[in-house]
């Protein structure tokens, strides 16, 4: 055990130094960005070791533990699902710009951050997001935590990887509303992306080739597969150190694992999902019609109303919840559990709710505590930094998108 301890600390303290240490060197990249020049990281982002092959890995202690299957799946010392990782320094920076520029839009007005902002859980706080329209589009932003661990993407899960799922919201009319045409010529006309690339892929640009739209979604992927959650008071419960949570916090995480409840039965740690998607009956906001979910993607009637499982990671950060954002607080999304099975199945459905789904008829004082164990879950610690410029020279928060928000 003391050996276990130390190695923990070890742990913590190596990823808080690099966690430092990148900040500085961020820093630094704000004066050259000052300049107008953008020389991307040769750092990985804290939390991943750059090796030999110039590489950055993802570095946890949950790789110390076995796990059901190799998924991730288990207790509270289990070892994760196959995870993204391997990118270089400089194509993770990449992204981090690519993720924050307007000029990824058909008009420069809304960029990846619109939408996943760090400060909302890579979330946006609204029940649906706002394209270039300046309407809301069908269904809420999902957190971006951990998502290098998922292998299903959209509620609907109609894309299997990152770079599937990116072109989604570039590409759709109601989103970003841009065209591979159109992302290609202006990237090609911006000097400093040009550079930019040309350090994130040199193999590319040394054979004389130049940007190509697979290394957009590759930088893409690479930033998003950074953004690591694990080091949240739970994770230091989790680890061995009990003190993390108080003995609320210990009841709630005790019902929530209940065979009562069965909130872990699909929001299994560490994770707190199963990547898997489910039937659950969450009714749509006042006027809204059904939203088929899953059925439209498998051509599959039985997955009708069926959405993935969004992690808890960072939960209390992302309101409002579910895929329509129907809920704005945890406890009204308890409650709908708490409800009983089919209570908001609209008449006239008939919905093949998932078998998890039953009465748990819990107390009030249950649910506020799975609410308060659901706060131990938060960690921003590896929250990366927002450019203080983009090589478009846009606004990197725009205030067009802001100014929708605030209404």
């Amino acid at each position: 055990m003391k050996l276990f301890n130390l190695m923990f600390v070890c742990c913590f303290f190596i990823i808080n130094l690099s966690a430092n240490s990148y900040a500085q060197g961020v820093d630094i990249m704000s004066a050259e960005e000052a300049q107008s020049t953008f020389k991307l990281s040769e750092r990985c982002p804290p939390s991943f070791e750059l090796t030999a092959d110039g590489v950055c890995l993802l570095l946890t202690q949950y790789q110390f533990y076995s796990s059901v299957q190799n998924k991730g799946l288990g207790g509270t010392r289990t070892n994760l699902p196959p995870h993204r990782d391997g990118f270089t320094p400089a194509q993770i920076d990449l992204g981090r710009y690519l993720f924050f520029d307007p000029l990824l839009s058909k008009d420069g007005s809304i960029s990846c951050a619109s939408c996943h902002q760090p400060d909302k859980g890579f979330s946006d706080d609204l029940d649906r997001s706002i394209g270039i329209t300046g309407e809301k589009v069908g269904r809420s932003a999902p957190t971006l935590w951990n998502v290098a661990f998922v292998d299903k993407f959209f509620w609907d899960v109609r894309a299997t990887t990152l770079e599937e799922q990116a072109q989604g919201p570039l590409f759709d009319a109601l989103e970003m509303g841009n065209t591979p045409e159109n992302l290609l010529a202006t990237l090609l006309s911006n000097q400093h992306y040009v550079e930019m690339f040309s350090q994130a892929f040199p193999n590319v640009f040394e054979q004389g080739g130049t940007i190509e739209l697979s290394q957009v979604y590759t930088a893409l992927t690479a930033f998003q597969a950074s953004l690591i959650s694990l080091n949240s008071r739970y994770d230091r419960y989790a680890h061995g150190y009990h003190e993390a949570l108080t003995e609320r916090e210990i009841a709630g995480l005790n019902v929530f694992r209940s065979f009562v409840a069965r909130c872990a039965e699909c929001h299994q740690p560490p994770l707190f999902t199963n990547n898997e998607i489910a039937v659950i009956g969450t009714p749509e906001p006042e006027g809204r019609a059904l939203d088929i979910g899953a059925e439209k993607t498998y051509d599959a009637p039985k997955l009708r109303g069926a959405f993935k499982v969004p992690t808890l990671r960072n939960i209390t950060k992302s309101a409002p919840y579910m895929h329509s954002g129907r809920y704005d607080n945890l406890l009204d999304t308890v409650k709908f559990y708490n409800d009983g099975r089919g209570n908001s199945v609209p008449e006239g459905e008939d919905m093949l709710l998932h078998w998890h789904i039953s009465e748990p008829n819990l107390t009030d004082e249950e649910m506020d505590l799975i609410v308060e164990f659901m706060g131990t879950l938060t960690d921003e610690s590896l929250t990366p930094q927002i450019p203080s410029s983009v090589p478009s020279g846009l606004s990197v928060v725009d205030d067009k998108f802001q100014a929708l928000n605030d209404k």
